[in-house]
């Protein structure tokens, strides 16, 4: 049985992970943070993790970026791995999630579904033989009304690991708009959709003489995220320091 920490339990993820824990016999909610207080939970809740006197194997956050590094300190004081999923991180936030993780485990992953980790380790595949074969790449994502970045975190993660596959020799390409030319070679264009409820919707296009490949990832609900950071945060629980991602989680399954 994992025991967790949920930090950042009574935001929307952190009830979906909470109710979903309470449905698996290998998992348990022991304690959870947060400065809210109007849900009552099954386990306790404290304001912050510095109050925080429940011992577990394994801290779950999902709450705001002001509170990392709190978290990491006490990550590291109590030798507990955390599962980070908290975006919108500062560069001196990752310079410290890099840090921390020499000394404590630490998971953090662009997009915790284990779908599109999935899809990431398929694209590096693809990449390598249609690249070559000069099939150009395009990412097009899709999103709700209310995102507020654009591209997503999740297509700039594709995008990265195709170019990490072409030793980062292509640029990204977020508008044509302003362009009167042929499109380059080393290129990878990105389009970002904004409308409605659309939870996170993916395709990446390899088009080439003829042909077409699209690998579409859609996810219907933020459910996804939730069973992903739950499979994290078993796999995590126990693990030496070193900083660990998604792809660690679908390689050990």
């Amino acid at each position: 049985m994992t025991k967790v920490i949920m930090h950042g339990c009574n935001g929307r993820m952190g009830q979906m992970i909470s109710n979903l824990a309470a449905a698996d016999e290998e998992i348990e909610i022991v304690a959870g943070v947060d400065v809210s207080d109007h849900i009552q939970n099954t386990y306790p809740v404290f304001k912050t993790i510095t109050d925080c006197t429940v011992a577990a194997d394994v801290i779950i956050d999902f709450a705001s970026a002001k509170a990392v590094d709190a978290l990491l300190d006490y990550c590291v004081e109590k030798q507990v791995p955390v599962v980070l999923c908290t975006t919108g991180l500062s560069e001196e936030q990752l310079e410290k999630v890099e840090q921390t993780s020499g000394k404590v485990a630490v998971l953090k992953s662009a997009n915790m579904s284990l779908g599109i980790n999935m899809m990431m380790k398929l694209l590096k595949e693809a990449t390598a033989v249609l690249a070559p074969a000069g099939f150009d790449i395009e990412i097009v994502e899709k999103h709700h009304n209310q995102k507020l970045d654009a591209p997503s975190g999740t297509a700039l993660a594709l995008a990265d690991s195709i170019n990490e596959e072409l030793n980062e020799e292509y640029t990204y390409k977020y508008d044509r708009s302003q362009d009167r030319m042929k499109r380059p070679k080393k290129e990878i264009g990105i389009s970002s959709v904004r409308g409605g409820t659309i939870v996170g919707d993916h395709d990446v296009i390899f088009a080439g003489n003829e042909e077409v490949i699209t690998f579409s990832h859609t996810a219907y609900s933020r459910g996804v995220f939730a069973k992903g950071a739950i499979q994290a945060a078993k796999f995590l629980a126990g693990k030496t320091a070193g900083y660990y991602d998604m792809s660690n989680v679908i390689d050990a399954q």
